[in-house]
């Protein structure tokens, strides 16, 4: 999906979202390209506060996405 899409379908499913869901993991736009996205979460994990929904369209090598969710590490 394009970025439009994929910010319509994060925030749909932010509000849809438990809390303790939302606590407990990342949600973000991500790549589609896997390549992409692989970097984009490493780098995502390094420092989080750092990055926003449009952080991901600079990874993005040909302009596709997907919303994904992964667990958040424990110290967070």
């Amino acid at each position: 999906m394009n970025y439009k899409e994929a910010l319509e379908h994060k925030n749909e499913s932010l509000k849809n979202a438990d809390e303790s869901v939302l606590k407990q993991y990342h949600l973000v736009i991500a790549p589609a390209n896997t390549d992409d996205s692989k970097k984009y979460i490493d780098d995502f994990l390094k420092n989080p506060e750092k990055f926003d929904d449009e952080s991901c369209k600079k990874y993005s090598s040909d302009g596709l996405f997907e919303v994904i969710s992964f667990k958040k590490e424990e110290d967070e």
